[in-house]
This record gives C-alpha cells, sequence and structure tokens, in this order.
C-alpha cells in the first residue's frame, strides 16, 4: 500500500494527520519496537553477566545516567502512569544500545563468534535517524521506511541465528 500524502504538504486538516499517523504506525512504528526490544535483550542477556549488580550504570556515562535517574524521577511522579519498564535498559533508547555495543564490542565479538558485531553497530547507526524520525512523530520518507523494514527483517534472522546457537535469552 502506497503512504498516504505527507500531511505537512496538504493543508492543514485533521484527516491527512490522522492517515499518515496510523500509516506510520501500521508500516513503521511497530517494527522499530521489535527491533529495540530485541537489542536491549541481547543486551541485557551479555552484559548482565559482566556486571551482576547494575549493568546500565557501569557502562553509560555518568551525565547519561544522571539524565535516565531524572527520566525515571518524572514517571515516579506520575504514579497512575505507565513506566518504561521494571529496569534502566528500558529507558535507553537504540542509539543508547548501540554505543554500549560499540563500547563492550570484544564481548559481544566473544560470546557471539558467528556475529558479524562490526556489522551489527554499522546497521543500527544506519536506522538511528530514521528511527528518531518515527519515535518523535515524524513523516520518514520511503527510504527511510525500507531501512527500517530491512534493519527489522535483519533483526529477525538475527534473533533466528541466536535461538539456534542457544543464546540465554534474559529478559529483564
Amino acid at each position: 500500500m502506497p503512504p498516504p500524502a505527507d500531511f505537512r504538504q496538504v493543508g492543514h486538516s485533521f484527516p491527512p494527520i490522522q492517515q499518515c499517523g496510523r500509516y506510520n504506525g501500521r508500516i513503521s512504528y511497530w517494527r522499530l519496537f521489535a527491533i529495540e526490544n530485541v537489542i536491549r535483550i541481547i543486551a541485557h542477556t551479555l552484559l548482565i553477566t559482566q556486571y551482576p549488580r547494575e549493568w546500565v550504570s557501569s557502562t553509560i556515562s555518568k551525565d547519561k545516567y544522571a539524565y535516565l535517574e531524572h527520566r525515571k524521577a518524572s514517571y515516579r511522579s506520575q504514579p497512575a502512569g505507565s513506566t518504561p519498564g521494571p529496569h534502566d535498559v528500558y529507558y535507553l533508547s537504540l542509539s543508547d544500545l548501540t554505543k554500549i555495543v560499540a563500547n563492550h564490542a570484544d564481548l559481544f565479538r566473544l560470546t557471539m563468534p558467528y556475529v558479524d558485531v562490526d556489522s551489527w553497530i554499522a546497521r543500527l547507526e544506519r536506522v538511528h535517524l530514521p528511527r528518531n524520525l518515527v519515535a518523535h512523530m515524524n513523516w520518514p520518507n520511503d527510504n527511510d521506511r525500507a531501512e527500517i523494514e530491512r534493519l527489522y527483517r535483519e533483526t529477525r534472522s538475527l534473533h533466528r541465528l541466536l535461538q539456534r546457537n542457544g543464546f540465554p535469552f534474559q529478559v529483564p
């Protein structure tokens, strides 16, 4: 199905905005959701063995961790609402996770010798801007959507490869 016209190009009315939002959710958002959460689980599974107490605080900068703590406090101040998740990893974005993988690439290579970790870091970096467009409710173009689709298919393949090799996925 072709995308609807970019709502920013058709003048203001609610239906085009709604159509773009529905299309973006149906085409891109759910794929990014799957990608980001699979990467979270893989990173958690590997890093919890190296940093058993709290791997997130041990693998990100002090400034980033302070920001994460600030975000957690914001969620706690609204107790009737949801939180990103029960573990600090859910407060990290895909770009944060990509940096963590890059900074601990040797561990990932050692644990998953059948995975080209450097190629995966590059793949994740390639989808950084398209992911941000979708996450911030903007309108990705055809190339951005294709990049998201490609990474989604590759992430499914990675997941199957890890499963076949007995990777002990641990959902935080």
